[in-house]
């Protein structure tokens, strides 16, 4: 006898989680520049987890959006951390960090955090029409 997890019912669950795990690294790495935006050469760091997530769902090229999300490889769907060099410094001490744009990263990662969070409640919604 199988189980739920035995099936491909969590598939977009795992997903969505991973996701919220990589929005979350995301608002310590926020949270991190501005509260380094005084350190002198501190070079802001970012998350990048969509880049990740577009190459998991691409390896499956041809096929619905269901069959995409059931061949991604969870182990191999990881955020990465990473320090942006590239952000140009206007200040004499080389620290990128501008707290303004933080700002808005950060809204909009609470804002993404938001939506994850409400698509794994619906997944959850559906799993409970489905049951009754």
């Amino acid at each position: 006898m199988s189980s739920l997890n035995d099936t491909n019912v969590f598939d977009y669950v795992n997903v969505l989680d991973k996701a919220m795990d990589a929005s979350w690294l995301r608002n310590e790495a926020i949270s991190n520049n501005l509260s380094n935006v005084d350190t002198p050469n501190y070079k802001r760091q970012d998350v990048d987890f969509e880049t990740q997530l577009a190459k998991a769902l691409r390896h499956s090229r041809y096929k619905s959006m269901d069959a995409k999300v059931a061949d991604v490889k969870l182990n191999r769907l990881n955020p990465i951390a990473y320090k942006d060099y590239t952000g140009f410094s206007y200040r004499i001490d080389g620290n990128n960090v501008d707290p303004d744009t933080e700002g808005v990263y950060l809204a909009k990662n609470q804002v993404v955090y938001q939506g994850l969070s409400m698509s794994v409640n619906e997944e959850f919604k559906n799993l409970q029409a489905v049951m009754k």
